[in-house]
């Protein structure tokens, strides 16, 4: 009774039916291979709370898609059309988040098709290599930041922080210089990375000393379409 309450109204003889049992255990799979992958790029990233549910929940839908595929051409022509569609809707993010969301893909792919331990040690490899690279990332390490520095106007300043930015940064760019206060001063704007967090207040005073003790402000750096 209960198989033939979850049978499809088009299904034939001729068409393979998917149990019960077996479309609970593949969901399932799914979604413990999503909750391991975002639980590990919580850890050594910033999510936002929509990225982390989807990359939670996503390889549970593409899981579901590829099951009620189940060899039809038509319905996969379609569901790939789908897919695209929700690819140009939608903002393009980083690298890491479309990997992310890439390899959450793969993997309910894998499961739909019913390769669940192929798709368990896919996500497992993964995860590892995605944890070993972020050893060498500055973002997850929290030292990336966007640093303005306000200087008066008759102040030279081409070069004047280099020391400063050179003990204090691994690397720095200037990005933005812009007048303020009716051209009275100038707003200087760089993304640096630092070499030692504990040293920030150390970094602001030292730049206090050069720009007349003007406003400065540190706050976590923006990613930019560069890091595509």
């Amino acid at each position: 009774m209960l198989e033939n309450l979850f049978r499809g109204i088009f299904d034939s003889s001729y068409i393979n039916v998917i149990s019960v049992d077996k479309f609970l255990l593949c969901v399932g799979v799914s979604l413990l291979i999503g909750g391991c992958v975002a639980f590990t790029a919580s850890r050594k990233s910033r999510l936002s709370f929509s990225l982390f549910a989807t990359l939670l929940s996503l390889p549970a839908l593409s899981c579901v898609v590829i099951m009620m595929v189940n060899g039809n051409v038509g319905v996969g022509v379609a569901t790939a059309g789908t897919f695209s569609l929700v690819h140009f809707r939608s903002a393009t993010g980083n690298a890491r988040e479309m990997a992310l969301i890439f390899l959450c893909m793969v993997t309910g792919l894998i499961t739909g098709m019913g390769y669940l331990a192929y798709a368990v040690l896919f996500t497992l490899i993964l995860c590892v290599i995605y944890m070993a690279t972020s050893l060498f990332d500055p973002d997850a390490k929290g030292l990336r930041r966007r640093l303005r520095v306000t200087v008066p106007e008759d102040l030279d300043y081409t070069g004047i922080f280099q020391n400063t930015l050179s003990t204090y940064c691994k690397s720095w760019k200037l990005t933005q210089v812009k007048t303020i206060n009716m051209g009275a001063l100038f707003r200087l704007t760089y993304n640096i990375t630092l070499r030692d967090a504990g040293k920030e207040k150390a970094f602001i005073d030292d730049l206090r000393l050069q720009n007349g003790n003007l406003e400065i402000s540190i706050a976590e750096a923006e990613m930019q379409d560069s890091d595509l």
